[in-house]
């Protein structure tokens, strides 16, 4: 038996019943909550930070807490979704990141604020796992990869809504207080709906409980289905699972368990050091150390980038059946590497044409040539009359940091009044260029080329290569990559433009997607059309890529049509 990529996207989403439709949606808004809970922080930051006095240290901080605590929750989620099953775990998720918003909303000071986006941190890295496993278990081989896609649909529908509220609340007094606490909505929302939603047949039958099972795939397969055909190839898969222990050691000791796990680490690492969620967090840092001051605008501008985020995932949808995972990912890299190519690029040429020091200060800390280097000092910032293309009388001074960063210590940019009217402008991180409109290009080109492939294939293919007994386990694992990588990568982003350079750190992610697309392109096999129970049998054969003549499935780009 061959398989192939189906018709039209429509006629396979038509073809999905309609109870299905209501599982993927109330699973989806978990994906929902993850993108507003990782996304409303780009925005909702450049407000706290000057509100709340942080420094790079604390900034850096509070956004990673919530990547920290959600790798932690990861690393928990394959052992609690196979004890209480993957909707209860989801259930819980839900409560837990209430009350995370509810406590950032609320929140006083910042250490209130980072233990309340630790606690939304739990929430998310439960609900990333739990969520894409539940509807993988709970989809056909036909419809898996498009369903697993709206739940990414969903992360980065979350991901443009929070900027949308985000610039929405921009202007408004505390209005960071507003865009972190509207997550608790849809959290409602999906309370509500999973009260009613069934447990994962897989599940159920992994449990004893074959006639729940057999309830369940009645109401949400077609009336003519073989719901007794499919029950016999997921108990046979159970039974097989149930005489080896999903244990790390047990997943190391098989050569296809092992081989996947690798492979589907790879896939979550290579998404987070390529930069995204650096794109994600920090997009509207990155447009006002492009040049671009007004706050209000570089959230705006986030927002717009975010949308590309969003639609470009509709793309992978299109996409994934017809064209397959693996050429998805290669492609995605390729085009990633050029976007980043681009923010290096236009970051080095706003270093290289940086606009001189006109006066001296008398600060010898601030002694410096250029306003590049001015901004690199910590306690120094470019002070300016005119606008960001036409300017003369510059000074590098030393900053007032009581002033939230907004007046020097000295000149004229000491002047709160001369600051409030515009007659002179304070920039302390950041220098005037007429090149500050490349780098939201580049962000939107990014994303662009990221979204369809790096942005969606980690997560559907990962619910899709593992044995049925080291599901959970292995998902759980590759998921704790994922946040522990973006971590890492979070946590040391500011502090990289400082040591590198803003173009340097942008190289860097750059190198990261070359080297990934060579290693996918050789050693990631095609899972597209193949059944759940046996795509183990990709990971028997060599570890290069190949496509004989007579194997059942062709993976690679050998299997476009």
């Amino acid at each position: 038996m061959g398989f192939k990529a189906s018709g039209s996207l429509r006629s396979k989403m038509e073809s999905i019943p309609k109870p299905m439709w209501m599982l993927i949606v109330f699973s989806a808004i978990g994906g929902f909550l993850f993108g507003y809970g990782t996304g409303v922080v780009s925005g909702a930051m450049i407000l706290i930070k000057k509100e709340m006095n942080l420094s790079t240290l604390w900034h850096e901080i509070i956004v990673s807490a919530t990547i920290a605590s959600a790798w932690l929750s990861a690393l928990i989620a394959g052992p609690t979704t196979n004890k209480y099953g993957r909707r209860y775990i989801i259930l819980a998720a839900s409560i837990i990141f209430l009350l995370g918003t509810l406590i950032t909303g609320f929140a006083l000071e910042k250490i209130m604020l980072l233990f309340g986006r630790i606690i939304v941190g739990l929430a998310i890295g439960l609900i990333s796992m739990a969520g894409p496993v539940y509807l993988s278990e709970s989809s056909t081989a036909e419809h898996r990869g498009c369903i697993t896609i709206i739940n990414n649909l969903f992360i980065t529908g979350g991901q443009l809504v929070s900027c949308i509220v985000c610039g929405v609340f921009s202007g408004a007094p505390h209005g960071w207080r507003y865009m972190l606490g509207l997550g608790a909505l849809p959290c409602v929302v999906q309370l509500a709906g999973f009260s009613f939603i069934p447990e994962s047949p897989r599940w159920l039958v992994a449990n004893g409980r074959v006639p729940d099972a057999r309830m369940v795939l009645a109401k949400i397969r077609h009336p003519d289905a073989d719901l007794e055909g499919e029950l016999d190839v997921i108990s046979a898969a159970v039974v097989d699972a149930k005489n080896q222990k999903a244990t790390i050691r047990e997943v190391l000791r098989s050569a296809p368990a092992r081989r996947a796990l690798l492979i589907g680490s790879l896939l979550q690492l290579f998404q987070q050091v390529t930069g995204i969620n650096i794109v994600m967090y920090y997009s509207a840092s990155i447009i006002t150390m492009a040049g671009l001051r007004n706050e209000s605008l570089a959230i705006w501008l986030a927002a717009a980038v975010s949308s590309i985020n969003f639609f470009g995932t509709f793309i992978g949808l299109w996409l994934v059946d017809r064209l397959g995972r693996r050429f998805l990912i290669v492609t995605s890299l390729i085009g990633s590497a050029g976007a980043l190519l681009l923010l290096a690029l236009s970051f080095q040429a706003a270093s290289v044409f940086s606009p001189p020091v006109d006066v001296q200060s008398n600060s010898t800390a601030c002694g410096v040539n250029t306003c590049g280097e001015c901004v690199k000092e910590e306690d120094c910032g470019y002070c300016f009359s005119g606008t960001t293309y036409n300017f003369h009388n510059s000074s590098c001074v030393l900053v007032d940091h009581h002033s939230h960063h907004k007046l020097s210590l000295e000149g004229d940019c000491a002047n709160s009044t001369l600051v409030a009217e515009n007659e002179v402008t304070f920039a302390y991180d950041w220098c005037p260029t007429e090149y500050a409109w490349i780098p939201v290009v580049g962000l939107a080109l990014y994303l662009l080329f990221f979204a369809p492939g790096m942005g969606v294939m980690p997560w559907t293919v990962n619910s899709e290569i593992f044995p049925g007994w080291a599901r959970s386990t292995c998902n759980s694992l590759t998921t704790a990559v994922n946040w522990g990588s973006n971590l890492i990568v979070s946590l040391t982003f500011l502090t990289l433009t400082e040591t590198l350079d803003k173009h340097g750190a942008f190289y860097l992610y750059m190198t990261v997607a070359i080297i990934g697309v060579f290693i996918f392109y050789f050693f990631l096999p095609e899972t597209r059309g193949v059944p759940l129970e046996e795509v183990e049998d990709l990971f028997t054969g060599p570890l290069l890529v190949r496509s004989p003549s007579g194997t059942k499935y062709k993976p690679g780009f050998e299997n476009q049509e």
